[in-house]
């Protein structure tokens, strides 16, 4: 990931799992935590004296709920990007949160992969937001789809093989240049038809670049690249 460090508060009324989190965030390239609050008292005065990119939010503060919290900021005009990391299952909150504009919702326990893959998602999105201009709807719903799809290597869509994915993966990170859907199909040891499967879930959720070659004749081939998080 080039640019900027993406800056993080985190937020948990428990202080040891705020710490936990936060030591998660700070294994992910890309990422530095800019502070720990334990209420949402302390998250607002945090905020008044030094802005954030974005903030992992527990719903159970003793001083209110994480979504009260996030109410007040948007009344007070701080649009901070929100991800709720909370233990909080039922649907009504969950509901709310998307509605007052919660990035993502993990469940706890989660693991380091499963916040790492968030994290992940969150960073191509503002990679792709960045760079301004207008959209064609392609490129629309693959912003929407982003933080949708994104998950742990065990949290693919169903018929996808965790195993297989991080092969492609690392033939796409070990490459010097583009590949064409054959190439790497060869260099991953699979079929032409299940390496398509698993760019187009790559292209998806913003971890490849598409860019295509013209032949004399015929169809464009398609290349991909992996596109890094910070080296990664």
């Amino acid at each position: 990931m080039s640019g900027s460090p993406i800056h993080v508060l985190v937020v948990d009324d428990d202080m040891r799992v705020a710490r936990i989190n936060a030591a998660y965030v700070a294994k992910v390239p890309g990422f530095r935590v800019a502070g720990q609050v334990h209420s949402a008292a302390g998250a607002l005065e945090f905020l008044a004296a030094r802005p954030v990119d974005l903030i992992l939010l527990d719903h159970y503060l003793p001083d209110g709920s994480g979504l009260d919290l996030v109410r007040g900021l948007r009344q007070l005009g701080h649009h901070t990007d929100v991800i709720m990391v909370t233990a909080a299952r039922d649907l009504a909150t969950v509901q709310t949160a998307m509605r007052l504009g919660a990035l993502q919702y993990l469940v706890k326990p989660f693991t380091f992969p499963g916040l790492r893959s968030r994290l992940e998602a969150y960073a191509a999105l503002r990679r792709t937001l960045e760079t301004g201009g207008e959209a064609e709807q392609a490129e629309v719903d693959r912003i929407f789809g982003t933080l949708a799809a994104a998950g742990s290597p065990n949290e693919l869509p169903k018929g996808h093989s965790p195993t297989t994915a991080e092969g492609v993966r690392r033939v796409l990170r070990s490459a010097e240049g583009p590949l064409s859907t054959q190439q790497i199909a060869e260099r991953a040891g699979i079929s032409r038809q299940t390496a398509q499967r698993y760019l187009k879930l790559l292209d998806r959720t913003g971890r490849v670049t598409l860019s295509l070659r013209y032949g004399e004749t015929g169809r464009p081939e398609h290349l991909y690249s992996w596109l890094p998080s910070d080296g990664s």
